[in-house]
């Protein structure tokens, strides 16, 4: 068997062994290299010319040598060219043998640090979300609560307890856990709906062919015009609150196309009502400071809920249907038991000396976010009653705020006609819609999946959701909408205006 030159990789005419690798070399390429590194070319240990062993083999029958040519001096230069080549060859394979190994190692390293990225990102959006929604965790040592003690109580209230509604009582354990375990409920099922549309909601096709289908004039008194507010009732979407400049509020039928009752108590205009989702109750605020709860069946006012000191910008109702959500130009807003009338909390911002100009609360029930005067939008956790995320961004004071279904989005108006979109996850407005100019914004509204946005204002607007595409536009009012609602499943759309018109738009 013939042996090669660990270097050359020829059939070495004078070999010579290292005793310190093993390696068989030609001799004057190992002599060459012990002179300029003084190691084994092999395994890098120190080597010297006298450690060298020769190796007795047969002589080879080589051609004729170079020396027997006439030109001696040019082969010579090219044999010592050919040895500097094999060294310079040999070097090239030891170093990309090493950056192999360094790219290798270097790889494993990014692979690792990109897999850390990944969990810490995933973490973060988790805690984020978590953040956003303010999922409800049973604090320690709470007993859930019963069902006996979820029943409300009935709308009653003694003489005494009515005078002394205005008086803050603080929220107590109970009431905290009741919010938590309507939290966790309706955030269970929104999961358990997942992103499935309601196989009865309307098609955006649809709706792009809805026209007006009737008008109502005659609600309200024609000596002071202007309908101000719109609610409609949640499990019959046919019955219609209106809150008018007349200081009256009307429920009216939508289907039968009569006034079911006229409410009358206030002393200045009604600017909001809401309709209470299960109840035959409904509740109106005004400028008069004052938030009154109405019983339909008898048009007579069961409660007054005295919170403010300022007029009332704006309510809305808990999940729970229980609790009622106010603020005011005198800068706080309250969290009001409307089966007993009194204050639980009323809480002011310091940091902002302006008026709060709308509430509303998020579906789950545990966050919600105000409006100010000075274009800030405001999320604040009910059960601290602490300020967690600002939204900057808007000019002029905020108009309308209103939280999607599905519990992520935010939407928000100012008097700078655009309808900015938030995202609760991520804390960040992800979306603006550029309105015509000087377009104003009064009411927002998604419908009850989620899937559609409607903005009432110079016109009536609906907007697909995730593409926010504009389906249809209806300008029937002859002045300000100042309202807008969606039907059961979006089959139909109602809208209040300045104009003192009551105005249903479908197919």
């Amino acid at each position: 068997m013939a042996l090669s030159c660990s270097i050359s990789n020829e059939v070495p005419e004078h070999p010579v062994l290292s005793p310190v690798s093993g390696h068989v070399y030609e001799k004057r390429l190992i002599e060459k290299y012990i002179a300029d590194n003084g190691t084994d070319p092999i395994n890098g240990e120190e080597l010297s010319e006298d450690q060298l062993i020769e190796v007795k083999v047969s002589s080879v029958v080589k051609p004729r040598p170079p020396t027997a040519t006439s030109i001696p001096a040019i082969l010579k230069a090219l044999q010592d060219e050919w040895d500097a080549c094999m060294l310079h060859s040999f070097t090239l394979r030891q170093q990309l043998q090493t950056a192999r190994q360094e790219l290798s190692h270097a790889l494993y390293q990014h692979d690792a640090a990109c897999r850390v990225i990944a969990r810490l990102t995933k973490e973060v959006l988790a805690a984020r979300e978590a953040l956003a929604t303010l999922k409800p965790q049973a604090a320690p040592g709470i007993v859930p609560a019963t069902p006996a003690q979820q029943i409300p109580m009935p709308m009653v209230m003694e003489p005494m307890e009515a005078a002394e509604a205005g008086a803050e009582v603080g929220m107590t354990d109970e009431v905290i856990l009741k919010l938590q375990d309507k939290a966790q409920l309706l955030t269970a099922e929104r999961k358990k709906r997942g992103k499935k549309v309601p196989e009865e909601l309307v098609g955006s096709e649809d709706i792009r062919n809805y026209q007006q289908q009737s008008s109502h004039p005659g609600l309200h008194s024609a000596s002071v015009p202007g309908l101000l507010a719109l609610d409609l009732h949640a499990s019959d979407t046919s019955r219609v609150l209106t809150g008018g400049a007349d200081k009256t509020a009307v429920v009216f039928n939508k289907d039968t196309e009569q006034v079911v009752s006229i409410l009358k108590g206030h002393t200045k205009k009604v600017t909001n009502v809401i309709y209470h989702p299960e109840e035959d109750v409904v509740f109106t605020a005004s400028p008069d400071t004052t938030i009154r709860v109405w019983m339909v069946a008898n048009s007579s006012c069961n409660q007054i809920i005295r919170a403010h000191e300022g007029a009332v910008t704006g309510i809305s109702l808990h999940a729970t249907g229980d609790y009622l959500l106010s603020c005011s130009e005198d800068q706080h807003w309250a969290f009001s038991d409307i089966r007993t009338g009194r204050v639980l909390t009323r809480i002011s911002d310091d940091s902002v000396n302006h008026p709060l100009t709308c509430a509303q609360f998020h579906p789950d029930g545990l966050i919600f976010g105000t409006g100010t005067g000075d274009s800030m939008i405001k999320i604040w956790d009910l059960k601290e009653r602490a300020n967690v995320a600002n939204f900057p961004g808007h000019s002029g004071p905020i108009s309308a705020i209103s939280f999607s279904e599905n519990g992520y989005y935010l939407a928000t108006s100012a008097d700078d006609s655009v309808v900015k979109l938030w995202d609760l996850r991520k804390l960040k407005n992800f979306k603006t819609i550029t309105l015509d100019d000087r377009y104003e914004v009064k009411s927002l509204c998604f419908d009850q999946s989620g899937t559609y946005l409607a903005v009432a204002g110079s016109d009536v607007r609906v907007y697909l959701c995730k593409q926010w595409d504009t389906l249809a536009v209806f300008k029937d009012h002859t002045d300000m909408a100042t309202g807008v609602r969606f039907g059961r499943h979006s089959t139909f759309l109602a809208s209040t205006g300045m104009d003192r018109t009551l105005k249903f738009y479908g197919l």
